[in-house]
């Protein structure tokens, strides 16, 4: 036996009982006569003392020999502390060492295993295990296991079954690009890594599941960035004999039981708004509503006015800072650098400060008098102490500028609170999208998404116009989970197809089998997947998804600690029949 207790239980309630802990050293102490050292496991830190009087001395000499991570075992005698630590739950207490045992020593870390270290990202991801041992990615991924826990209990409780779907697939065209993976038994041929068991988890309708969920990993060889890794987790879900109604109230009712459970906190009904008002008032489809900062446009009152910045644009629109009307000349430019960055893309910026005794002063005093000005801050919503900043040009790029410059004004204001929740659905999406460099149409969602059937006398003559049966569930400005209604007869399907471009032989090629399928009395069905990763991090108070993920990518999609991808052997190629340029 290692050990009679883990280093995070033991309280005064255990004084003078013998007990065998085993663990890292955190950090040990030597005062000539008296040595303390920190033990830790995963579950917290117990202090060690060695007593030149009371302790054996070549147990104490040992004991001088302690360095950071080494792993031991110690048995002794819990004894009360004298100076206590009201910080630790084990601060009460020490164990006064009779036995140690030295079970592996370690190198001197690369960085100290502290909640706050010194350590660089690329550092502690090179060294990933060691990382592992600081509380808050230990936290993270505690935290990860404990809403996997209460989504499968949830689900199950709803009558949804788990049921794995294969991991080695047929590539198909539609989405992000594949990760393939070559055959050695079917030379030149290929495999691919699921971007979602999106086809899978119908034909599981086909076949009378009914409810289908999988906690399951998705790959998409995409470009990176904070919140997104090449290979990632969803919450997978599917329904047959459903309406969208239904869908929405079950994973409503999933988003409120984990909200509450896991944070505390209460929700009523979820807020609804479709993509069109999500547009125009944020700017986005996933819109952040803690906080308020809605667009108002413009063009009504503040274009003919011989200021042709304004009268040729497509759109107007501006948002109202709250109590930014002190911000200096220095701080507008700083603002107005921030737009101009490639990033975000704009050209320049009109503000106004709309001052605490009522007056509006502005960078475009020369075009509009102060009853202009009055209009905009109507249209806006401002109020005196607030400052107006305004962006014009095309339409979609200035909402999505303006949208970029909102999300980082309430990140400088203290309005993105990660201990606020604020959830609401977003509907009735266009079914289909224009792509500028393919000159057709693509699936928003993805191909098996069914139109709202009000609008598909509209595929022939205005397929822009044609709303799908889809809904995303957003949180805090990030969506965590995306479904439809889908599409359940073969005539819809080749319809659905025909529009995306797919002559009937491509559509057979890639989805003949899901064709096939819909001959054998398809069930109306749909469903969401939720992701998972995303999901835990917002709950876990975090903006990235890296430290809820035991060995996560770079941004570069490699893993640095086990260096991956890699070059492979030639007689590999050599056995898969593929040959390097």
């Amino acid at each position: 036996m290692y050990r009679s207790h883990n280093c995070g239980e033991l309280t005064a309630a255990n004084i003078n009982q013998e007990v065998t802990l085993a663990g890292w050293i955190q950090k040990s102490r030597n005062k000539g006569f008296l040595i303390w050292a920190d033990l830790r496991d995963r579950y917290g830190v117990t202090q060690l003392i060695f007593d030149e009087e009371r302790t054996d001395k070549a147990v104490f000499n040992l004991a001088g020999t302690l360095g950071r991570e080494f792993v031991v075992q110690v048995k002794g005698m819990v004894i009360e502390r004298e100076s206590k630590n009201p910080n630790m739950p084990t601060g009460d207490i020490e164990i006064l060492v009779k036995e140690l045992t030295i079970l592996n020593p370690s190198a001197v870390p690369p960085f100290t295993i502290e909640d706050e270290t010194d350590g660089g990202e690329d550092l502690r991801m090179k060294y990933r295990y060691l990382d592992i041992r600081r509380n808050p990615v230990k936290n993270s991924l505690l935290f990860r296991h404990k809403v996997a826990m209460e989504v499968r209990n949830y689900l199950s409780v709803q009558g949804f079954i788990e049921v794995e779907t294969p991991v080695l697939i047929k590539s198909t065209p539609e989405g992000a690009r594949d990760f393939v993976v070559p055959s050695r038994m079917n030379p030149g041929q290929f495999y691919a890594l699921p971007q979602s068991p999106q086809t899978f988890k119908q034909l599981l309708m086909v076949g009378g599941m009914d409810k289908y969920f999988q906690i399951v990993k998705c790959f998409r060889d995409e470009d990176l960035r904070a919140d997104r890794q090449p290979e990632f987790t969803q919450i997978d879900c599917e329904m047959a004999f459903v309406e969208q109604e239904d869908i929405m109230q079950t994973f409503e009712g999933l988003a409120s039981h984990l909200l509450k459970e896991l944070k505390g906190v209460e929700t009523g009904a979820f807020p609804r708004m479709t993509y069109d008002e999500a547009m125009r008032r944020y700017g986005n489809d996933k819109p952040d509503i803690r906080f308020g900062m809605e667009f108002g446009e413009l063009n009504e009152v503040a274009q003919y006015k011989d200021f042709a910045v304004f009268n040729d644009a497509e759109l107007v629109a501006g948002i109202a800072a709250p109590g930014c009307a002190s911000y200096t000349r220095k701080e507008i430019d700083a603002l107005i650098d921030w737009v101009k960055r490639p990033q975000v893309g704009a050209s320049g910026m009109v503000y106004v400060k709309y001052n605490e005794d009522g007056s509006l002063k502005s960078s475009v005093d020369k075009f509009f008098d102060e009853a202009d000005l009055a209009k905009w801050a109507e249209a806006t919503g401002a109020k005196p102490g607030d400052l107006i900043l305004v962006l014009s040009g095309e339409a979609d790029k200035t909402r999505a500028r303006l949208s970029a410059l909102r999300m980082e004004l309430a990140t400088r204001l203290g309005l993105r609170k990660p201990d606020e929740f604020a959830p609401l659905w977003v509907v009735d999406f266009p079914l289909l999208e224009w792509d500028e460099d393919t000159e057709r149409f693509h699936a928003m969602h993805h191909p098996f998404t069914s139109p709202k059937p009000e609008d598909m006398s509209l595929l022939e003559t205005e397929p822009a116009k044609v709303r799908a049966n889809a809904y995303d569930l957003v949180l805090n400005g990030n969506e965590i989970g995306g479904g439809s209604i889908r599409i359940h007869d073969k005539a819809t399907q080749q319809l659905m197809f025909k529009y995306l471009g797919f002559t009937e032989e491509q559509a057979k090629a890639q989805f003949g089998f899901l064709m096939d399928a819909f001959q054998y009395g398809a069930p109306p069905h749909g469903g969401l997947a939720f992701g998972f990763d995303r999901l835990v991090a917002i709950l876990g108070g975090q903006e990235t998804i890296r430290d809820f993920i035991a060995f996560p990518k770079n941004n570069s999609g490699r893993d640095v600690m086990i260096d991956a991808p890699s070059v492979i052997d030639n007689a590999q190629l050599d056995e898969l029949n593929i040959r390097l340029k």
